[in-house]
């Protein structure tokens, strides 16, 4: 796009628009597409002439199904699970042929490591004394982003879709986060570091210790990479592990300028600094992905030391807000990629979906394979410990054969097999940091609904009734003749 553009507000509703338009052969209410595709997300754009820069910026380049699997180098994400699924299944060897098959798993992941190289594109240019933060063209989401920090008006302009490097003092393993970063002025900033972000639990490590956290700021560099900086990893592995392990490659790496963290090395710009033990200052208000601004509170501050970038540097942003939005493919990659281990966690699950209209905590539809009475329960229970679904407010519970990425599915099974006096199960903990509706900060309760068709053994007063079926030979027989039926 060529035409001139503001870094303030023009592009952010530029932009939202294009992220809520159909996806190119999705149908709206016509034929039903594959839900788990997506209908929405329109075309990523490049804006060439921001107004007041010399740098394009890049928006909604993740912003459909077909543009994730692109970006992790996979057809399919269900394909890409399966293979993430191998590769960490726990099976123990005992014959020859497993355990040679466990030597090729290992030494597959063994080469995974980033690779060191002296040098990378995202080095060519190196600004210290001359690093200004304002002279990238960083983007201003919502009216009210950042209105109330008494720096003025560049505090309202944001950093979307930068992943934080940063390093834990004691482990000595790096972590990559993607937070939030509001501009506070020329080498200053206000990091989003709340307490469920690995980020915080370093930063913390480091104040424990009385130092400041070393810290790079990376925008662009490999699509993997960007993802996994989003992903719910377990603590302690390396983001670039898992950006390796899907991309089938390691993360090419060159050493900061300015501090002794690793970036990729075809990053289009590396921000170096550190984040402060001690100094904190408010950061927000923000629109946030749930549809409404988070409110604004004392966060840590980030000092730049140097900016590193591209000669022909794109500048990566995204815009959050009500879905769906660019984030949507994010959350979907994740929920796809990250079922095997959560089988390997609540094995009798079957699928899962985060719907939509769920900004990715609110609720979680859950397929599980039912053995035995109340075993919905144990599943419930089971989302509620694992990670990032600690959040989850409410799920729902269905059979197995209930194709959970089809809402109207699922809410047929709510009201053909939910009796409210019986299969609600409530709870309280965690909850969202974003979350307004919790009774207070990342704490509230939690409803898990079992609807799931009952067995001996859960209470019931009459018989259940049987599903409709038809004989498949009469499926068969309409299926071969529909062309004569003329309809």
């Amino acid at each position: 796009m060529t035409a001139p553009v503001s870094e303030l507000l023009e592009i952010s509703q530029i932009a939202q628009r294009q992220m809520k338009l159909p996806a190119p052969g999705a149908e709206i209410g016509g034929v039903k597409t594959d839900p788990r595709h997506g209908h929405w997300g329109g075309a990523a754009l490049l804006f060439e002439n921001v107004t007041g820069y010399d740098m394009p910026v890049l928006i909604n380049a993740f912003g459909s199904y077909g543009r994730m699997c692109a970006a992790l180098g996979c057809a399919d994400l269900e394909q890409l699970a399966e293979r993430i699924g191998q590769l960490v299944k726990p099976d123990m060897p005992h014959t020859l042929g497993q355990k040679l098959h466990l030597a090729g798993k290992l030494l597959e992941l063994s080469r995974l490591g980033p690779k060191l190289v002296k040098a990378g594109p995202c080095q060519e240019i190196v600004r210290t004394d001359a690093a200004d933060l304002l002279a990238l063209p960083v983007l201003q989401c919502w009216p009210q982003d950042g209105k109330d920090h008494p720096s003025g008006a560049v505090a309202a302009r944001y950093i979307t879709l930068g992943a934080t490097i940063c390093r834990h003092p004691d482990t000595h393993v790096q972590n990559a986060g993607m937070y939030r970063v509001q501009l506070f002025g020329p080498r200053t900033a206000g990091m989003h570091l709340h307490p469920t972000h690995d980020g915080y639990a370093i930063w913390q490590a480091h104040r424990r210790i009385g130092k400041d956290m070393p810290a790079a700021i990376v925008l662009g560099g490999p699509p993997a990479f960007i993802y996994a900086s989003t992903a719910p990893c377990p603590p302690g592995l390396d983001e670039m592990m898992l950006s390796a392990l899907l991309a089938d490659e390691p993360v090419e790496v060159v050493r900061c300028t300015t501090n002794d963290l690793l970036v990729p090395a075809t990053a289009e710009i590396v921000i170096e600094g550190y984040v402060s033990a001690t100094q904190t200052s408010m950061e927000g208000p923000f629109g946030d992905h749930t549809g409404f601004y988070s409110p604004a509170e004392e966060f840590p501050v980030f000092h730049v030391t140097a900016i590193a970038s591209r000669k022909d540097a794109i500048f990566p942003a995204t815009v959050v807000g009500a879905p769906p939005m660019e984030d949507y493919y994010f959350g979907k990659a994740t929920e796809r990629i990250f079922l095997p281990l959560l089988k390997m966690i609540v094995p009798e699950i079957v699928d899962y979906d985060l719907p939509l209209a769920g900004a990715f905590h609110n609720f979680a539809f859950v397929s599980m394979a039912k053995q035995y009475p109340d075993q919905a329960r144990k599943v419930m229970h089971g989302i509620w410990g694992a990670g990032q679904l600690a959040a989850c407010k409410f799920v729902v519970v269905v059979d197995a054969d209930v194709n959970v990425h089809d809402i109207d599915a699922v809410l047929f099974a709510l009201g053909s097999h939910v009796d409210p006096s019986r299969d609600l199960e409530s709870a309280s903990g965690v909850a969202d940091i974003l979350d307004h509706a919790a009774v207070r900060r990342g704490f509230g309760g939690k409803l898990g609904i079992d609807a799931t068709r009952k067995i001996e053994g859960e209470p019931l007063t009459r018989p259940y009734p049987q599903p409709l079926t038809m004989p498949q030979e009469i499926i068969d027989l309409v299926e071969r003749r529909w062309r004569e039926y003329g309809l």
